[in-house]
């Protein structure tokens, strides 16, 4: 399905992840829209060769964007995926993750869309998996809000496409971090303890530090988007068919990342240990097997990407303070 100068809608293209994809694309020789309301993401990452719109998914006007331009592919990257305000708003958490959801896949269907890379999350629709690495076949248990708007979104994306064949992929991510995380947010502990760091103060750990993440580098989560964007797929039957889960397969405890992340600052800060998080799942890594055979595979260790997502912090700190 490639094809030079396809039109590519990327959504959440101001946000860390978002913005990434979007400039894969344009060097990829591609013409690139970017739909993104502002509420996380950051007018400074939108390239500056992409066409960006400041509007709400679940806008009337991004129908009307889609009429006008025709896009050949849409990522959608757009989201709520803050756990804890999903627990707090759950009709919030809906309301962008379903609603926004199917205002794309209308206006998608619309227009003859030839593909839609849906961003799913491999940390949250397994709940606590039996199984570590978990494979995409794994039961589907979520245990949060987040975790069921974002399976109910797969739900959906299987009924366009068996009944209506809109031709879609899923990437279940595992935990992505890198450049142009936002260190001030709810979500990207490596960003937070990054910011703490350089700044001198401690590295706030929550219950023993002993619950383990699959940490994978932003910009393998990149090329896995490229991949997605022309790999065939296979026919089958079920979500896990047009599903593929994006890690290393390699688990990761909050307090290994914080004796890392101190190494590479060079500045231990100490420890401010606080009670348990309700709720918070135990363990999480990913089995990426179905997607290494498409040709994938983690070109960056954890400790580089560190490294990178360190360096990026503090020279965007310098550069504020000048």
């Amino acid at each position: 399905m490639k094809r030079s100068k396809r039109r590519v809608l990327v959504t959440g293209g101001a946000g860390f992840i978002g913005s990434h994809i979007a400039d894969a694309y344009l060097a990829a020789g591609e013409d690139v829209w970017i739909v993104d309301n502002l509420s996380s993401g950051r007018r400074e990452n939108v390239p500056s060769k992409a066409e960006f719109l400041e509007l709400d998914i679940r806008d009337d006007d991004v129908r009307s964007l889609f009429q006008e331009v025709r896009f050949d592919l849409v990522n959608h990257h757009a989201a709520q995926i803050d756990v804890r305000t999903s627990v707090l708003d759950p009709m919030k958490d809906a309301s962008i993750n379903v609603h926004g959801l199917l205002n794309l896949t209308e206006a998608a269907m619309e227009v003859g869309v030839e593909r839609f890379i849906y961003v799913s999350s491999g940390g949250v629709v397994y709940g606590e998996p039996e199984e570590l690495p978990t494979p995409e076949t794994a039961p589907k248990s979520p245990l949060s809000p987040y975790g069921v708007t974002k399976l109910t979104g797969e739900h959906y994306l299987y009924y366009y496409q068996a009944i209506r064949g809109l031709e879609y992929v899923a990437l279940r991510y595992a935990n992505v971090f890198g450049p142009r995380q936002d260190p001030h947010g709810e979500a990207g502990v490596v960003a937070i303890f990054c910011d703490r760091l350089l700044s001198g103060e401690p590295l706030t750990i929550f219950g023993e530090g002993e619950q383990t993440r699959d940490y994978v580098y932003v910009g393998d989560v990149v090329a896995a988007n490229m991949l997605a964007s022309d790999t065939l797929m296979a026919e089958g039957i079920g979500l896990d068919t047009r599903a593929f889960n994006v890690g290393t397969g390699s688990r990761t405890s909050v307090n290994q990342l914080a004796d890392m992340l101190e190494s590479i600052a060079g500045n231990p800060c100490g420890r401010n240990r606080q009670p348990a998080r309700p709720g918070e799942l135990r363990h999480s890594a990913l089995n990426s097997g179905r997607l290494r055979k498409c040709g994938w595979a983690p070109a960056h260790t954890l400790e580089e990407g560190l490294r990178e997502t360190f360096d990026y912090i503090a020279n965007q700190r310098a550069g504020a303070t000048e």
